[in-house]
């Protein structure tokens, strides 16, 4: 890993480490690498923060340089949750009911998307 920043559990047992300026790596129950989110969707992040990964195994990934939340599907193409309305998205969380939490560092606030 270069520069892990944010971290977190899989439903599979696995885990989710987003890395400073560079990538998301998914890692399986014996942690290995099971891939990368940049070179599996072909996605360029700009500086990935916080990450969470939902019921059906989705990776959600906060991007502070993008000002975006991106949810990256086990399969298919990425889709883009948020693109408007964040000045620093820095932490996400997914909750049981679909909602998505956001720190926004840069409003110190944290908003709520359903």
């Amino acid at each position: 890993l270069q520069g892990p920043r944010y971290v977190s559990p899989a439903p599979n047992g696995g885990f989710v480490v987003s890395e400073e300026c560079g990538d998301v790596k998914v890692f399986t129950s014996s942690h290995k690498l099971l891939c990368s989110l940049s070179s599996k969707y072909g996605h360029q992040f700009g500086n990935p923060a916080g990450v969470c990964v939902d019921a059906e195994g989705s990776v959600v990934v906060a991007d502070e340089q993008h000002r975006s939340v991106h949810l990256f599907p086990e399969s298919g193409a990425p889709v883009c949750l948020v693109s408007a309305g964040l000045r620093r998205p820095a932490g996400v969380a997914c909750s049981s009911f679909g909602h998505l939490f956001v720190a926004d560092t840069g409003e110190n606030c944290i908003k709520v998307f359903k």
